[in-house]
């Protein structure tokens, strides 16, 4: 086949998947965008446009029990990301740069990658069930805002240690084997060349911890208790008494944080040819 023939059929493939990809965005978007419509309809009832409005933002403010769950939700998330960064940081370091044998290493990866593709129904029964036999063997121990941490952490770390790690994979280890050439100490390399040259890794691990967390909602269903509300416990908790535009307000609030830590995600995973 000429190049002359193949041309028609690459641009008809080209405006066919970029029909399909079009399409998909739509279908992924389309019912955000609904939602932070009716964030701004003055309407209360029904789904009639009756002018913009943003009381529903408004009355968001002064709703306590909103508040609240605000404050457990950016205490939970930030503290579990602080844990799980360190910790993940670490543990890609320890498996980027130091050596293992071969089969050891394989047997942590696949426990690195366990919390990754463990569906958060199992991993939220599973820690569930490690908590009441903590509490069974030590007692005192009460599901709530601490039990939500340790069960965030648990799956976070993974997350942030395979982010790091492929900053590491990435930047490779000639810049560190100088150092050592230059006769600088395991901790001072790391201090002065590989802590910066992951920085931007470590905050995308963070982010996306972040983000994580301040998203879930089956873990945190399981794992809390009844004064640690978080802002997906209290939109699942309203929409079973009915659709009201303040979980639209609380929803589109909610989304517009995530795309936001997304969107930083993205710009501190480039690759260094990138920047």
């Amino acid at each position: 086949m000429s190049r002359a023939e193949a041309a028609p059929r690459v641009r008809r493939s080209h405006w066919l998947l970029s029909t399909i990809a079009g399409a998909t965005m739509v279908f992924l978007y389309l019912p955000l965008v609904a939602v932070a419509a009716m964030s701004v309809n003055a309407a209360r009832f029904g789904v009639a446009w009756k002018g913009f409005s943003l009381r529903w933002y408004a009355q968001l403010l002064h709703n306590q029990v909103v508040l609240q769950a605000a404050l457990n939700t950016l205490i939970l998330a930030a503290v579990s990301t602080a844990i799980s960064t360190v910790l993940g940081t670490l543990l890609a370091i320890g498996l980027e740069r130091f050596p293992w044998p071969r089969w050891m290493r394989r047997i942590v990866d696949a426990v690195v990658y366990v919390p990754v593709v463990t569906p958060d129904i199992v991993f939220a029964v599973g820690m569930l069930l490690a908590f009441e036999a903590v509490r069974q063997a030590m007692g005192g121990l009460r599901l709530g805002l601490a039990t939500m941490i340790v069960a965030h952490v648990t799956f976070q770390i993974s997350f942030v240690a395979l982010v790091v790690g492929s900053r590491l994979a990435t930047l490779g280890r000639s810049v560190e084997e100088a150092a050592r050439d230059l006769y600088a100490d395991t901790w001072h390399s790391l201090r002065t060349i590989t802590l910066p040259l992951i920085a931007p890794g470590i905050v995308a691990g963070a982010m996306l911890a972040f983000t994580l967390s301040l998203d879930d909602f089956v873990i945190s269903f399981f794992t809390s208790g009844p004064s640690s509300v978080t802002l997906p416990l209290y939109i699942y908790g309203s929409l079973r008494r009915g659709v009201s535009p303040d979980i639209h307000a609380l929803s589109t609030i909610v989304f517009l944080v995530t795309v936001t830590l997304v969107l930083g995600l993205q710009l501190f995973t480039r690759s260094p040819k990138e920047e």
